[in-house]
C-alpha cells in the first residue's frame, strides 16, 4: 500500500468493534493492535508486560498523581504514554496498521492517513451478543456492557478532550447492530477506499 492508512477503531462493548477491526485489518493486509501493543511495548522497553497489564487501560487517580517537569508519578499515565508514543512512532515511520482502542483517534490525528471509526449498537443486540459470545446470562451481559463502556468511557475522557463516543472525534460513527458485521465491514471498506482514492 503506496499511501499511509491507519485505522483508528473506538467501540462500545458488545458492538463487534473487535471482530469488525480484524476483519477490516484482513482486508488491506495490516498489522493490528489491540491488548498485544503492550506486549509489544513491554518488549521493546524491556519492561515486565504483566506489571504493565495492571494499569492498562485505566485514568491516573488525580488526587493521588503528580506531574513535575513532564514526569509523572502515576502508573496508570505512563503506562497510557508508553503506548501513545509507540503508535505516534509508528505513524511517523509511515507505517500503515490498525489501531482498536486506547485513545488512537485522538493521539493520531496530525496524521493525514488516519481514518477514525466509532462502532456502537443498539443496546439490546449488544447484550445477547455478550451474553452468546460469553456464555453469561443475559442479566450478567448488561452489568458487562455496563461496567465496561464506563471503563472505557473514562479511561478515554481522562485523556482527550472531546468525549468518547462522540461523533465530532470521529470521520464516521456507524451502527453496527443495523447491517451485522459483515455488512458494517462491507460498508466502512467502500467508505475507506472514497476517501483513500481521494488523496
Amino acid at each position: 500500500m503506496e499511501k499511509q492508512l491507519i485505522l483508528a477503531v473506538g467501540r462500545e462493548f458488545g458492538s463487534g468493534g473487535h471482530e469488525i477491526a480484524e476483519k477490516l485489518a484482513a482486508i488491506y493486509g495490516l498489522p493490528l493492535y489491540d491488548r498485544n501493543l503492550l506486549d509489544t511495548v513491554a518488549k521493546e522497553c524491556n519492561l515486565q508486560p504483566e506489571m504493565l497489564k495492571r494499569f492498562d487501560e485505566k485514568p491516573r487517580n488525580l488526587l493521588l498523581s503528580r506531574k513535575e517537569r513532564g514526569l509523572s508519578n502515576s502508573p496508570e499515565y505512563n503506562v497510557a504514554h508508553l503506548q501513545f508514543n509507540y503508535m505516534k512512532e509508528k505513524a511517523a515511520s509511515g507505517e500503515s496498521f490498525v489501531i482498536v482502542g486506547r485513545c488512537a483517534e485522538t493521539i493520531l490525528k496530525e496524521y493525514e492517513g488516519l481514518i477514525s471509526i466509532f462502532v456502537h449498537g443498539d443496546i439490546d443486540k449488544r447484550i445477547e451478543r455478550i451474553s452468546r459470545t460469553m456464555k453469561v446470562s443475559a442479566k450478567k451481559a448488561e452489568q458487562l456492557v455496563a461496567e465496561t463502556d464506563r471503563k472505557r468511557r473514562h479511561y478515554h475522557d481522562s485523556y482527550c478532550e472531546l468525549k468518547w463516543g462522540d461523533a465530532r472525534n470521529y470521520n464516521i460513527a456507524i451502527d453496527s447492530s443495523v447491517l451485522g458485521i459483515d455488512g458494517t465491514v462491507e460498508l466502512l471498506k467502500q467508505y475507506i477506499d472514497r476517501i483513500m482514492q481521494n488523496r
